[in-house]
């Protein structure tokens, strides 16, 4: 039986709602694909299910391709599991915790990892039972703080996620090879953009991971790529590191007056005027700013850290995010530097001083204890302007390795476009990605913590070696939206659209609605799904509503019935035309 529009639930909006940001959120709200039930929580109605059950379609068919099998776990689970492996802290604010009648401790899931583990750990116990790979499309929750974008950013959506389970590095890496060509597969089906991209494991942990991303302006991820092949989220770049530079014939460090250089723009203008070099001007590149953060652990410790990085380049979130993982990172506030007034703000140097020049003129055995990380630009031999630690002041000719040490090394400033590729593939481009996918090489991490060992072939005893694989099922309903629309709604390609054809009876005689019934009906008989506008209503709200649901193909049975013809629609293709009404089944 065909879909009918005159009994189907479902109301389409003509305005955008006030609360969708994105196209793909206001499309899916217009027409009748999702409603909102909480910030980030979303009710599926019938339309969405169908576009979301046919993407689960395609994933659990290249996941039987693969060779996974699929189990499905609650989502409500205990605290011990994740306690264990250190996630019960770690996950911080993003956790939805909460207790049963008798005060025990549990959450809603924000992913498997452990509940896989200890179900492999309950039934197998031989290597003759490796490898394996599971799946589950299930639910998560994550108790995002500022929720938005619709499906792109919710606190509830669907994840598709599996996990390998083998004896060897060499098993791990086939399993994950399998994963990430399924993928490639799931994506060209679904006729999703996507790029691979190497990207930061983060807290999960492993030796390799990898994102999908699919472009967009509108995405939260940025990577990079170059002309040569390399490819990976901002968060993975890793600076090329410069050679070191011999510190013998370097000036000495020395103090320098500088009035009003509480910026780096500032500092430039000023050490030009106040000491003007022979070769060339000073610019920011030359200069080394040193960012005070504070640091939250999950346990609710709090610590600074200094940053030291060229004073032409910013911060980038993400990567501070990703390198200081799982601490919360912040600013430091105006408390944090009451109390440590050696640091001088607009005027803060390196605070980890060696014993040369810098000290005597400084005139400080050290400045502080908090510590004090460095870009890796900043290698042995190289000279910079920095602050003085004192109001008014800057160092010019710090050297590091001379006059500096650091406790570290630190990757968290800005990747520009031009910048060089980490593998000398040439210079990197900047885009935006919403990411769709996920592949980790996890390694043996929840393994050890939750002692999934088995007996190898000596009798042995090993511990089993993990991947996990992600896929944001309920997020690619948002990507398909977003990427595949026009100014009057929704254009689904062919492999998830809820039905094959539209059918719409626009007219009011009954020869127009016996017409669609019957050409409905023969779609059908040829395994086609059909949607059928039977209502009661004119022409225009019917053909509004067919471009702003989105299925491609299109039959309108209309005046153009009196000369024996239908037209036919590609949204595709904004094609329109007459066929005639006895040839039109076979259009399709």
């Amino acid at each position: 039986m065909p879909i009918r529009l005159s009994s189907l639930f479902l109301r389409t909006l003509r305005e955008d709602p006030a609360e969708a940001e994105v196209t793909s959120h206001k499309l899916l709200l217009r027409a009748g694909y999702i409603r909102r039930a909480a910030p980030g929580v979303y009710t599926w109605l019938p339309l969405g299910l169908a576009v979301k059950a046919k993407i689960e379609k395609v994933v659990r068919e290249e996941m039987a391709n693969a060779g996974a099998q699929e189990v499905f776990f609650p989502a409500l689970l205990p605290r011990e599991p994740y306690e264990a492996t250190g996630r019960w802290t770690e996950y911080g604010d993003n956790l939805f915790r909460l207790q049963d009648r008798k005060k025990a401790d549990y959450l809603l899931a924000p992913t498997h990892e452990e509940m896989f583990t200890l179900l492999v750990k309950d039934l197998y116990s031989s290597y003759k039972d490796l490898p394996v790979c599971l799946y589950q499309i299930q639910n998560k929750y994550r108790d995002e703080a500022r929720p938005r974008a619709g499906l792109l950013r919710g606190r509830e959506f669907v994840m598709k996620d599996a996990y390998s389970f083998d004896i060897t590095d060499e098993g791990l890496r086939t399993a994950y090879q399998a994963q990430r060509d399924a993928y490639e597969r799931i994506f060209t089906r679904l006729g999703v953009d996507y790029v691979i991209v190497k990207a930061d494991a983060g807290a999960m942990g492993g030796s390799a991971s990898e994102e999908f991303l699919s472009p967009s302006p509108i995405g939260e991820d940025t990577f990079v790529r170059s002309a040569g092949g390399y490819a990976a989220n901002v968060e993975a770049v890793a600076t090329p590191v410069p050679a070191e530079q011999p510190i013998d014939g370097k000036p000495a460090a020395r103090v320098v007056s500088t009035p009003a250089a509480a910026t780096i723009e500032n500092l430039v203008s000023v050490a030009n005027e106040q000491a003007p070099r022979n070769d060339r001007a000073w610019s920011a590149s030359d200069t080394l700013k040193n960012v005070v953060f504070a640091l939250k652990s999950p346990e609710g410790k709090r610590s600074l850290v200094v940053v030291g990085l060229p004073g032409d380049r910013e911060v980038e979130p993400k990567r501070a995010e990703a390198a200081f993982s799982p601490n919360e990172i912040e600013p430091a506030t105006d408390a944090d530097f009451a109390a440590h007034p050696e640091l001088v703000k607009g005027y803060i140097g390196p605070v980890k001083l060696t014993g040369g020049e810098a000290q005597k003129v400084l005139g400080k055995d050290s400045v502080s204890d908090i510590r004090y990380l460095v870009d890796p630009r900043v290698v042995k031999g190289t000279s910079w302007i920095s602050g003085a630690n004192e109001r008014e002041k800057h160092v010019f000719d710090l050297v590091y390795g001379r006059d500096f040490e650091a406790d570290g090394n630190v990757d968290i400033a800005e990747v520009r476009a031009g910048d060089e590729a980490p593998d000398g593939s040439g210079p990197l481009e900047l885009a935006r990605g919403i990411e769709i996918g996920h592949v980790f090489q996890l390694g043996r991490k929840y393994a050890e913590a939750l002692d999934l060992k088995v007996l190898d072939e000596n009798g042995k005893l090993v511990t089993v070696t993990m991947g996990s694989y992600g896929i944001g099922v309920t997020r690619l309903v948002a990507v398909l939206a977003e990427a595949n629309h026009d100014d009057k709604g929704l254009i689904w390609p062919e492999a998830v659209a809820p039905a094959d054809v539209y059918v719409v009876a626009a007219g009011k005689d009954d020869i127009v609605f016996e017409t669609a019934e019957r050409l409905a009906a023969e779609l059908e008989a040829r395994g086609k799904t059909v949607i059928l506008d039977d209502r009661k209503a004119s022409p225009g709200v019917k053909f509004s509503d067919a471009e702003l649901i989105g299925v491609p193909n299109v039959i309108v049975v209309g005046k153009g019935l009196e000369q024996g013809e239908v037209e036919i629609w590609n949204r595709h293709t904004s094609e329109r035309r007459n066929v005639a009404v006895n040839s039109a089944v076979e259009q399709f």
